[in-house]
């Protein structure tokens, strides 16, 4: 397998220092986090990211090269993790992942399984692009929803239209976009004419972005205009789906500095667990929800509802509190899911706990 970064290197024994420089830095390695690694170091055991989960083994990016390294004990990594590797002195002599440092920020769905378990896209991402194409007209639903998704992951959303050169209407679609956006920057991009493309990558400078949408909307070849590099593109279909390019997710390096996770493109993306997410997402309704009269308010027919207010007084589109509505009832299921999911669990290791009780009881004194 290819790879951007370099190639796997003759790695000695140990590593003796906490690593602040080179190839870790330029991902996104500062202090704290050179600090968090630091026993880890001093254990032999070597500092790096993971830049690509297959079944059983990640590559992972260190300062020495890559290193296809197995999964260890705990958590399984993901796309964007920090890890401790022992690279001596383990199973069949082959790098082992021991450590996945705590994440700062995991950008996560519900399980496309239809299981309640979340599905972990990336982690540790700073910003959070929503592409949007303009060649057919957004969905301003889909952007609630992956703003919802975006803001809940603890990064920073930023919506990116693209291919503003197939449209004469781009700064009106953006003004549109805007009020579904509340405290996201909102940017129209060309990779055809190169427009946007400039502030783009101020953005991105020396940061962990993640891309998200649908497949045909430019993800790739925004990566492309991003990285200077060829990221596979795949043939876009009359309907404006396009089809399916990247299938995992990856992590690419960005020339000024930073990484961009590019990943699948998504036919759906259910809710899990996005409170904070849908307050901030919505940040424009629950603002006009603290003046209303009850604190339960359900913004259906209550008197002193300061939200049904705002919608017949035109300062809040009917069409976003419907999109609230519809988000809300969606995250309230899904918790409610987890909710069960959990109680059956600890049921479960309750009878198994009390059938093991039975077949051994105590001795009697």
């Amino acid at each position: 397998m290819s790879s951007a970064f370099n190639e796997p290197n003759d790695f000695g024994p140990s590593v003796d220092h906490v690593p602040t420089g080179g190839v870790l830095a330029s991902l996104g390695l500062d202090a704290a986090r050179a600090a968090e690694f630091a026993p880890y170091v001093d254990r032999g055991l070597v500092a790096g990211r993971v830049s690509r989960v297959d079944r059983s083994t990640c590559d992972v990016v260190t300062d020495d090269g890559v290193l296809r390294a197995a999964h260890g004990a705990g958590p399984l990594p993901c796309t964007g993790d920090w890890v401790a590797v022992a690279v001596v002195g383990t199973p069949n002599e082959e790098p082992v992942i021991e450590s996945v440092l705590d994440r700062r920020t995991a950008l996560t769905r519900s399980s496309a399984s239809g299981r309640s378990e979340g599905q972990v896209l990336a982690v540790n991402v700073d910003s959070v692009l929503i592409v949007v194409p303009l060649d057919v007209e957004p969905d301003l639903g889909r952007i609630e929803r992956l703003l919802t998704v975006a803001w809940d992951s603890g990064a920073q959303p930023v919506v990116v239209l693209t291919k503003a050169d197939t449209v004469d209407d781009a700064d009106d679609v953006r003004a549109d976009v805007e009020t579904a956006a509340p405290g996201a920057d909102v940017i129209v991009v060309s990779a055809v004419t190169g427009e946007g493309v400039e502030v783009l990558g101020a953005v991105a400078a020396g940061r962990t972005l993640a891309l998200i949408g649908t497949s045909g909307a430019g993800k790739s070849t925004l990566a492309n205009a991003l990285t200077g590099a060829e990221v596979a593109t795949g043939e876009v279909r009359q309907d404006g789906k396009g089809r399916h390019t990247t299938t995992w997710r990856e992590l690419i390096p960005l020339p000024g500095g930073g990484v961009l996770v590019d990943t699948p493109g998504l036919r759906g993306i259910g809710l899990y667990d996005v409170n904070d997410g849908l307050d901030m997402a919505f940040s424009d309704v629950e603002e006009f929800a603290e003046q209303c009269r009850f604190a339960d308010c359900g913004h259906v027919a209550e008197p002193g509802c300061a939200v049904l207010e705002a919608v017949e007084t035109g300062a809040l589109p009917h069409r976003r509190l419907e999109s609230y509505r519809k988000l809300r009832r969606e995250a309230d299921w899904i918790a409610s899911r987890t909710d069960h999911r959990l109680r059956a669990e600890r049921a479960r290791q309750w009878k198994v706990v009390h059938k093991e009780m039975r077949r051994n009881p105590s001795p009697k004194k």
